[in-house]
């Protein structure tokens, strides 16, 4: 179990160019966090693709699997790398294309009132301490920002879109980041 003084060190977010975004419809904040991950290709880790994806950069000739991703626009608020790194593209006030077809509570279009967390991994492995270390900070200081974004309305991407997806997957610890999160204080954010 994490401790709780994880998050009250500082907390770097590297800004990021992407254009996969739009506005959220008039007066609507977020009040949805939703976890994913990503990999690219599959279950590979440590390449420039996932960044080349979201920047609207990847060649999609590099690897067979990317073939399937031409012209496909996505993106997500930010993406937690292995080491713990986080990665913004998109502006939390603004809506990220992460959810796609998607409900909540009876609620459709989960783009318009979440924010999208990309764990850099797979289903099939586990994540990284230091990944929970920095999704615990995150979401408290998301929290802080978006109240409404409470411990219920916390759901991985298989929670909104079950026929579609499975992530962040069955090696992702939903105790221990709950629980971890329930513990954690602010940490200070810093933009690079």
């Amino acid at each position: 179990m994490e401790s709780p003084s994880i998050a009250k060190s500082a907390l770097a977010i590297t800004m990021r160019p992407c254009s996969h975004f739009d506005q959220r419809p008039e007066a609507v904040s977020p009040d949805l966090l939703v976890i994913h991950n990503i990999s690219l290709p599959p279950a590979t880790f440590n390449t420039p693709y996932i960044d080349d994806f979201f920047t609207g950069r990847l060649d999609c000739t590099a690897h067979p699997y990317f073939a399937q991703l031409k012209n496909v626009r996505v993106s997500a608020h930010c993406v937690i790398f292995r080491d713990g790194r986080i990665w913004q593209y998109v502006p939390f006030a603004a809506r990220a294309w992460h959810a796609g077809v998607s409900e909540f509570t009876g609620r459709d279009k989960c783009n318009d009132f979440s924010i999208g967390i990309e764990l850099e991994g797979c289903d099939e492995l586990p994540f990284t301490d230091e990944q929970y270390q920095s999704l615990i900070a995150l979401t408290v200081h998301l929290q802080q920002l978006y109240p409404a974004i409470s411990r219920e309305r916390i759901v991985g991407h298989q929670h909104i879109a079950p026929s579609r997806k499975t992530d962040p997957g069955p090696c992702f610890d939903w105790s221990r980041y709950l629980n971890a999160l329930a513990n954690a204080s602010p940490a200070t954010i810093t933009r690079m």
